[in-house]
Order: C-alpha cells, then sequence, then structure tokens
C-alpha cells in the first residue's frame, strides 16, 4: 500500500526494526550505538526521505531542542570562535543554538538569567568565561534542571560539566621561549581583573620568570581587557620605561596586535627591537607582519566537545561524560621572537641562535 503524508519517527522505528529512542540516538549522533544499528536506521532515514520534528518531539517531552550560549565576553572573535565549534556539533541533530549575551557585573544577573532559561526552555547550555566561572550560575542552572557546561582555563567543575584548557602551563612554556632567547626584561599585557583566563595566564607568566630567576617589578605589568585599543595603551606604557622590555607577552592576540601598533608608530622593528608573544592563534595573528607568534587555544575545539557533552544527554539514561573535558594549549612559533640585540651581537650568542 502506497504511504502519504509524511513519513514520521514511527516509520522509521518500525521499518529499521528498532525502538523511537535508537532512532532519536542516531538522529542525535549518540556514541551508545553500534555501527551496524546506527547504519541501518540512517539508511531508513534516506529511503523514506524523513525529516525529523523537533517542535513536535519539544511539545511532547515539554522541553525545546535548543542549547544556549551565554556569555560576557568582550572579545567577539572569541565568541565567534565558540559559536563555529558548537555548530559543528549541532550540525545534522536536531539541536539549534540560540545566544544570550549577559552582563555578569548587573545586580539583576542571575535574575534575568533564571528568566531567560525558564522562557526558552532550553535542552542544555554552554557558559563562557567569565559567566561560566560564577559558581552560583551553575547552581541556578542545577536548581532549574537544565543541563549546562562550563568553559574555562582551569578546572572548574566535574568532567560532565566542564572543558577547561591549561593555560598556566601554556604560558610558562611560552615565556620560557622568550627566556631561551635571552631575554631578561619581559614586559606583561595583563588580561582584566575578574577573569580566570587572565589570572592563569598572569600566573604562567610569573612561574616561568621565577624558575629563570628573573625579577618582576610591577612597573613592567600593564592591565588590558582583551581588546586592540587596550593592548595599544598597555603598550605605550610599557614602552615609556627606560630601559624599556625587549619582549612582551600579551595575553591574547587583540591585545598583542595593539602593541605590535604602539612599537611601530615609535619606529621600533620586530623582532629586532621587540619581541611579542600573544595567546589565542585568531585569524589576526597570522595576518599581522611580521606573523604573531602566539599560544594556540584550542576554544573551537573545547565548544564542540561541550555541545556534545550537552546533547548526550538526550536520553535520560545518557550522561555526556564520553567527550574530553582538557584540551591542552600549545605554542605557535612563527616571526615576532629573536634574541635581544645585545645577545644578537656576542659570537657565542649568534652560534646559538644559528644552531636553533
Amino acid at each position: 500500500m502506497q504511504k502519504t503524508g509524511q513519513p514520521t519517527i514511527n516509520d522509521v522505528a518500525r521499518i529499521a526494526g528498532v525502538s523511537k529512542k535508537t532512532v532519536s540516538r542516531v538522529i542525535n549522533h549518540s556514541p551508545l550505538l553500534n555501527g551496524e544499528t546506527r547504519k541501518r536506521v540512517e539508511e531508513v532515514i534516506a529511503d523514506l526521505g524523513y525529516i525529523p520534528n523537533p517542535q513536535a518531539r519539544a511539545l511532547a517531552l515539554r522541553r525545546n531542542f535548543l542549547i544556549g550560549l551565554v556569555h560576557d565576553n568582550p572579545n567577539a572573535q572569541t565568541v565567534m570562535n565558540v559559536q563555529q565549534g558548537m555548530l559543528e556539533a549541532l550540525h545534522g541533530t536536531e539541536f539549534e543554538m540560540v545566544v544570550r549575551p549577559v552582563d555578569r557585573g548587573a545586580a539583576t544577573m542571575l535574575d534575568d538569567l533564571r528568566h531567560f532559561l525558564e522562557r526558552q526552555r532550553l535542552f542544555g547550555v554552554l557558559l563562557m568565561p567569565p559567566v561560566s566561572e560564577n559558581d552560583m550560575v551553575a547552581k541556578l542552572c542545577d536548581d532549574i534542571g537544565c543541563r549546562y557546561v562550563r568553559m574555562g582555563s582551569a578546572q572548574l567543575d566535574d568532567a560532565a560539566h566542564m572543558v577547561a584548557s591549561n593555560d598556566r602551563e601554556a604560558v610558562r612554556i611560552a615565556v620560557e621561549y622568550l627566556v631561551e632567547q635571552g631575554h631578561e626584561r619581559i614586559g606583561l599585557v595583563a588580561g582584566p581583573h575578574g577573569f580566570r583566563s587572565a589570572r592563569e595566564r598572569r600566573l604562567g607568566f610569573e612561574d616561568a620568570l621565577g624558575a629563570a630567576g628573573i625579577a618582576l617589578p610591577r612597573s613592567l605589568i600593564a592591565d588590558g581587557n582583551y581588546t586592540f585599543e587596550s593592548g595599544l595603551v598597555a603598550a605605550e606604557r610599557l614602552l615609556d620605561l627606560v630601559p624599556r622590555p625587549t619582549a612582551i607577552f600579551s595575553s591574547n592576540d587583540e591585545m598583542a596586535a595593539g602593541v605590535i601598533h604602539a612599537a611601530r608608530q615609535r619606529g621600533l622593528e620586530i623582532p629586532r627591537d621587540l619581541s611579542i608573544i600573544g595567546f589565542d592563534d585568531t585569524p589576526i595573528a597570522a595576518h599581522v607582519w611580521p606573523p604573531l607568534t602566539t599560544v594556540r587555544w584550542p576554544i573551537a575545539s573545547m565548544a564542540r566537545s561541550a555541545a556534545l557533552k550537552l546533547i548526550a544527554g538526550a536520553e535520560e539514561e545518557e550522561v555526556g561524560v564520553e567527550e574530553p573535558s582538557l584540551f591542552l594549549s600549545t605554542l605557535i612559533r612563527r616571526g615576532s621572537v629573536a634574541a635581544p640585540a645585545r645577545r644578537r651581537a656576542s659570537p657565542n650568542a649568534r652560534g646559538l641562535c644559528a644552531r636553533g
């Protein structure tokens, strides 16, 4: 008998000889299926031309197939990278993404966030730093029964609720590279107060200098807020010092670009007169000249894993702990670092550099 109307999930389950729950798991890329079952269901879906109807399922289950992204981050590129990772994870599933900026400093932030989560009936939410660093936000999600994953520069929660990077260790390695090149007077463009990432990166900076026995006077630290403009202002302050630093570590690439701009305005050549390292490895790092040595922060991969942790809970007995929780940042060496001028002038140092 010829079938009329749109095929349903019941049709797919009947023809494939599986339950509706199994079909749902195939649609949402659940890891709890063997390859043979997944292939059989996918073939039936293709043959029938079945298109999932998340609205109908949402009504039946009293929840929407929406994954939220909550952030209060001044760096637009960082937010875009997180969205990219989430969209990669959600592609081909029943889930869609909704983005909600908040003001973490507002007295009504928690109430506003509660109203948003309850009104949208989100399936789950990814919390970006620095919002993710607020334990009260995580508790709010728990209280209203909204799945959540926190993103951060250090471990903030258990594996099912966390994706983290090793910022402190990665920055230590980056600054050790400057020390190995012979730099002793190294400036820091720090991140904004209240960001755990800024704290972890500063600690890594201090770890490297402490291990090398290099003093860190307060004058060599300039605060920024992860924007180009703040990097420009911070660099002006550091480059006014006498003697000025021979190298600067910037807590993100946007501020590092500001440092490069300030140095160029003074007629300084990079890396001959000033070495610079950033953090993130955003597109700007490869587009400036010389290309920026930086720490590659795998933020898109972190966001992808976080989204997969959230949608792995599409079935009640599933818990999203299969995805990794720790992501390692790595130093990417480009053209913005060289030995300081006094070391390049030494015959022994020239030999060391040539071997390197």
